[in-house]
């Protein structure tokens, strides 16, 4: 049976129709971003800590014209940064952890010394006696961790504070020599420390206050090339013997301590 030209065009103009119907309601590609981000947060990261992400999405259409959605929609699914609060520091590990090297604290704070410092064999002190200008002058702590005076002699200075010297002298001088003495005692200058190890030149050097592992460093000349940079042991004197510690470059050292640079083996 033959087809009209008529029905031809009739079914021809229907399927047309259907698949004009079908395109027009087909929703385009889409990719997903959460909600609250943006170029800078996405490629860089924040910095500050955001709140966890709600599970609302917004649409944003991969046909979107211009540069701007494009980068959208490729960092889609990139992973949002972390916070700057979950930065890692390295925990102090202690001597008596498996592994850690017997004898030694690590990262073991090293003391700040205030009106509490401890005195001890190489500081000097400048002593003043009001009104008395023969006794005001400045003494040094000897190896026998005493100071000498006129009248009174040798007085014991070794783990006092300058305070603590000071009313012992006047007890001193009450004792027969000034009827109402007024002494004052402050630190003229600090016992040295000590740098050895990878340094250019390593030896004995005055302690300057606020002083860093680092900046004992740059007092002895540097690092040598096959100096490890980036942990320093301090040996700080104590009471019955000493205190090892291995610290980081900007740790504060004290009046005293022994500071080595180790070798590095790569």
């Amino acid at each position: 049976m033959r087809i009209g030209p008529a029905f031809r065009v009739f079914v021809m103009a229907a399927f047309s129709a259907l698949a004009l119907s079908g395109c027009m309601h087909r929703p385009g590609p889409v990719a997903t971003a959460p909600l609250g981000t943006d170029l800078d947060s996405m490629a860089y990261g924040s910095l500050t800590p955001k709140a966890p992400a709600r599970s609302a999405t917004r649409p944003v259409r991969a046909n979107s014209p211009g540069a701007i959605a494009a980068l959208s929609n490729s960092f889609a699914y990139w992973p949002s940064p972390l916070p700057s609060s979950s930065t890692i520091s390295p925990s102090p590990t202690m001597a008596s952890e498996p592994g850690a090297e017997p004898g030694i604290v690590y990262g073991a704070p090293t003391p700040r010394y205030n009106g509490d410092y401890r005195l001890d064999s190489g500081d000097r002190l400048r002593v003043v006696v009001y009104g008395q200008e023969g006794l005001t002058n400045v003494y040094a702590v000897g190896t026998n961790g005493s100071i000498t005076m006129p009248l009174i002699g040798s007085v014991p200075a070794r783990g006092l504070t300058t305070s603590q010297l000071a009313r012992n002298i006047t007890a001193r001088l009450r004792n027969g020599y000034i009827r109402e003495p007024s002494v004052s005692a402050e630190i003229d200058s600090y016992r040295p420390f000590f740098i050895l190890g990878e340094v250019a030149a390593p030896g004995q050097y005055p302690y300057v206050p606020n002083m860093t592992a680092e900046s004992a460093v740059a007092i002895a000349g540097g690092y040598s090339p096959r100096a490890r940079r980036d942990v320093i042991t301090v040996t700080h004197p104590a009471a019955g013997g000493s205190l090892d510690s291995v610290v980081t470059p900007n740790t504060p050292i004290s009046p005293g301590d022994t500071v080595v640079v180790g070798e590095r083996w790569f």
